[in-house]
């Protein structure tokens, strides 16, 4: 019994030293090394819904707004890993309504654990996992996908520069956005906040899985507080929510944007 005793409280002690470990914030990543360009302006089109105008509208502060043909957009992030929460830190590279990679990091106690690399480049998908690599399907294309256009709300003027994307009004304070998918295209549905204008929310229905089995689940982005990055309010913090679980897969908060600079030999590397 003594022995039982001393090995449950070894157990109990390690949980709660990764429990602890997993609650340490990591430094930043260092700041892109490229600094942002904006050197093409474009104005707000005629005919968006009244709640995408005056949301664009809060966001450039007027109908001017700079083309945004690239971004980089950095941060710390809480990750639940497996069930596990542990501390994170991002960096999401995106060419425009185009192409994107991810690099994560899992923490402990500040320190990687996990890395991941992501990339959904000429419609293909291609994710790097310390337990494996997991290649193009059309299930995980389509999530890619979504993926790209929700994290677009950090880059917003591809939302009305990019031909393919289209809006349709539900109500005040709702829209239907409209996004290329392959031949087709597929969908959010977006909610705007009815005193600031500002987007709150954007859900889909998204694959989490490749399988035969697999079926679409709802898939919710809230957007939390707002920042100024070069002159373009955008979102300070996204929570990412699969809705047939309690709790958000991730919450990513911004600590840097770096927009159009050169991705020539960044997209398609590793890491930072």
């Amino acid at each position: 019994m003594f022995w039982i005793g001393v090995l449950l409280a070894a157990v109990a002690g390690g949980a709660a030293l990764i429990w602890f470990g997993g609650k340490t914030k990591p430094r930043p990543f260092p700041p892109f090394v490229q600094e942002t360009l904006l050197d093409e302006w474009t104005t707000l089109p005629a005919g968006l819904p009244a709640p995408v105008e005056r949301y664009f509208r809060a966001v450039f502060r007027g109908e001017r707004a700079p083309v945004i043909r690239t971004a980089v957009v950095t941060g710390r992030a809480k990750l639940r890993i497996k069930g596990v929460p542990l501390e994170g830190r991002f960096r999401f590279i995106h060419e425009a309504g185009q192409h994107y990679r991810h690099y994560l990091e899992a923490t402990l106690f500040g320190r990687p654990i996990m890395q991941v690399n992501e990339r959904y480049i000429d419609g293909q998908t291609r994710f790097e996992l310390p337990w494996g690599v997991e290649e193009h399907s059309a299930k995980a294309a389509q999530a890619a996908n979504l993926g790209l256009w929700s994290e677009s709300i950090w880059l917003p003027s591809i939302f009305f520069t990019d031909p393919r994307v289209r809006w349709e009004g539900i109500d005040a304070t709702h829209a239907r956005l409209i996004v290329p998918f392959e031949g087709g295209d597929d969908s959010f549905t977006v909610t705007f906040d009815a005193d600031s204008g500002l987007l709150t929310r954007l859900e889909s229905l998204r694959y989490r899985d490749a399988t035969e089995q697999a079926e679409k689940i709802l898939w919710r982005n809230d957007i939390e507080g707002w920042i100024d990055a070069h002159g373009v309010r955008t979102p300070k913090t996204g929570i990412v929510h699969w809705m047939d679980q309690k709790l958000p897969w991730a919450i990513f908060t911004v600590d840097e944007i770096a927009y159009n600079v050169d991705l020539s030999t960044t997209l398609r590397a590793k890491g930072l």
